[in-house]
């Protein structure tokens, strides 16, 4: 059998790059997660709001009513003495 040996004068020389991916998405992923929790949270602070607003005017509306009533029975009972 042969044997081959490397006779260059020069050595070889060889460039090596690492190249390093910091960060694997995980600061998108958060700030999505975050926007999406200040957008349930905007929606669920409106329909709040609204219901409320609502529920107010029904029992303003429903308060009204019964005064009325009060004072029909009231007069009701003032014309019958």
């Amino acid at each position: 059998m042969s044997d081959y040996r490397n006779t260059d004068a020069e050595p070889a020389t060889h460039t090596t790059t690492i190249i390093e991916k910091r960060g694997g998405g995980g600061t998108t992923l958060i700030a999505i997660v975050l926007l999406l929790a200040v957008i349930v949270g905007g929606w669920y602070l409106y329909t709040t709001g609204n219901a409320k607003s609502s529920k107010d005017t029904a029992i303003a509306g429903a308060a009204d009513s019964v005064s009325r009533t009060a004072d029909k029975a009231g007069a009701a009972l003032d014309n019958t003495h």
